[in-house]
């Protein structure tokens, strides 16, 4: 993933109602919302939550399709793990992390063992 991309995505999350939308799709996993059910979830009117929604199909975080009269926006879980992948891929030091995918780094192990 490419630094520029990694900054739309993050600048698109750091947002208190696209972060909690992004989640919700999460959630919903590949079916998707509707905007609608997405704007009375998070508590903005439609014209904001259709903002919102932009913002995040423009990072790449989000698909959508349309569905009859409805735009159902769906999160694009391959953009999510290679953004995790891009923020965890040198912990550890670029050993393995822990068994259950927690990253301690070895600074901190070693001021553990002390």
């Amino acid at each position: 993933m490419k630094a520029d991309t990694v900054i739309r995505a993050l600048g698109a999350l750091a947002q208190e109602h696209r972060l909690a939308v992004f989640r919700l799709l999460v959630q919903a996993g590949p079916e998707g919302l509707p905007a609608g059910a997405l704007a009375e979830k998070v508590g903005v009117p439609a014209s904001s939550m259709s903002f919102h929604l932009a913002q995040l199909a423009h990072a790449g975080l989000v698909s959508q399709r349309r569905q009859s009269r409805s735009i159902i926006y769906a999160a694009d879980y391959a953009a999510m793990n290679g953004l995790m992948a891009y923020l965890t891929e040198n912990c550890c030091a670029g050993a393995n992390c822990a068994p259950d995918a927690t990253c301690i780094p070895a600074v901190s192990l070693a001021k553990d063992a002390s």
